[in-house]
């Protein structure tokens, strides 16, 4: 027993106030944690608002703690609810027992009078911040890699990871809950079977999601660094981009040669080629402001600037092969393979995860922020620095090449 490896902070206080005979902090523990049943998926599916209590033959129901759970299969599923349900819902002929993480060293078996049940409610009530994430990192100490290439792509899912107060290593994801993940995916996404899920995932992993126009101003600025060997003027950037949108411009006006033969010339209105390149220049001027304050905040180091902003697809990627396995649109073989892709994708773009995710955090606020600073910006730069600061973060262990 001294020597169990706890999956997870969760199950260590669990065990460390079950040993210490603290049980009102093994209570507290409970109330903050979710607490998983065991579901069939036909049943869910059939009543997807319904949770439905599976007792043993000798009168428990057991629930899991998030580190405790197995990885998902395709018959079933896990529901998460809290202490403080547990203790409103419960009927006077539902089990004798509640077994919290049975067969295990940080396990409980709960008697549940109405005195029981009145402590369980006293405990979730002195505790508010009941699924709200915790702006830290969360981690598997088994049962999800800390090393090496897998755990490098899961890591490129931090921003989220931390965001959501998820473990950053869980491939075998069930996170809130079955129902939970597909609802969140189907409002968030629009996704709401297999197929829309590997048409997203595909999507995010071959970065089409994120805007070609950012992508095309961050290139010119690219090109222009390398070029020069140095940092690039705003202005002589804005330059060298009309000059680029116009060349594309007057090549579309000349016929093409091409392998099936003499395309059609298709020249472009002048003012659409004007409109977008008034376009491209504020989108330049926007992308420089919002790089000042991320130096001001630390985003980027004091000559530091973004290179692309496929770290927003290929971070969202990386949590989207998970959500697709907890929502059972996915195969664990197939959410490792998405993974790999979006480390390998990252790794080809940016060279540190200081670089990576200041491109995350641009991408997200070019698409919500407009330039207000508000919480799509505080959020990312909060979750940036809980994974360059926190010891425990994949960003300060795992290299990123």
């Amino acid at each position: 027993m001294g020597t169990w490896i706890a999956p997870s902070i969760i199950e260590r206080e669990l065990y460390e106030a079950k040993n210490a005979g603290d049980w009102a902090a093994y209570f507290d523990v409970l109330a903050r944690a979710r607490l998983y049943l065991v579901q069939s998926r036909v049943q869910s599916d059939a009543h997807p608002d319904s949770v439905f209590f599976h007792p043993t033959p000798d009168r428990m129901l057991a629930v899991h703690t998030a580190g405790m759970l197995p990885a998902p299969t395709p018959e079933t599923v896990f529901e998460s609810r809290s202490l403080g349900w547990f203790s409103t819902v419960w009927a006077a002929d539902d089990p004798a027992f509640l077994a919290v993480n049975p067969g295990s060293p940080a396990e409980a078996y709960l008697t549940t009078t109405p005195a029981d049940l009145a402590r369980w409610r006293a405990h979730a009530d002195a505790a508010p911040c009941y699924g709200l994430p915790e702006l830290k990192v969360h981690a598997l100490f088994t049962g999800g890699p800390l090393h090496g290439d897998i755990a490098h792509g899961l890591a490129v899912g931090g921003h989220l990871a931390v965001s959501n107060g998820e473990f950053w290593n869980a491939l075998a994801y069930h996170g809130g809950g079955y129902q939970h993940e597909r609802r969140r995916v189907a409002k968030s996404w629009g996704i709401t079977d297999r197929a829309d899920w590997l048409a997203t995932l595909e999507q995010l992993l071959s970065t089409t999601v994120v805007s070609p126009v950012w992508e095309f101003a961050l290139r010119v600025r690219r090109v222009l660094a390398s070029d020069f060997a140095g940092p690039v003027d705003v202005e002589h950037w804005r330059h060298a981009a009309e000059a680029s949108l116009r060349r594309n411009a007057e090549r579309a006006a000349e016929p093409q040669l091409t392998p099936d033969g003499v395309t059609v010339a298709r020249p472009r209105p002048s003012a659409e080629v004007e409109g977008e390149i008034a376009g491209v220049k504020r989108l330049i001027g926007r992308i420089a402001r919002y790089e000042q304050r991320f130096r001001a905040d630390g985003l980027l180091p004091e000559d530091g600037w973004v290179r692309s902003v496929e770290a927003w697809d290929l971070g969202r990627a990386s949590q989207m092969a998970r959500w697709g396995i907890g929502c059972r649109y996915g195969t664990l073989h197939e959410g490792e393979k998405a993974v790999l892709r979006a480390g390998e994708a990252a790794r080809r773009t940016y060279r540190s995860w200081g670089e990576f995710s200041a491109g995350y955090v641009l991408g997200r606020c070019l698409h919500f922020d407009e330039e207000e600073f508000g919480t799509w910006y505080t959020g990312g730069l909060a979750a940036h620095v809980t994974l360059t600061t926190d010891p425990a973060s994949p960003w300060l262990n795992i290299p990123w090449e």
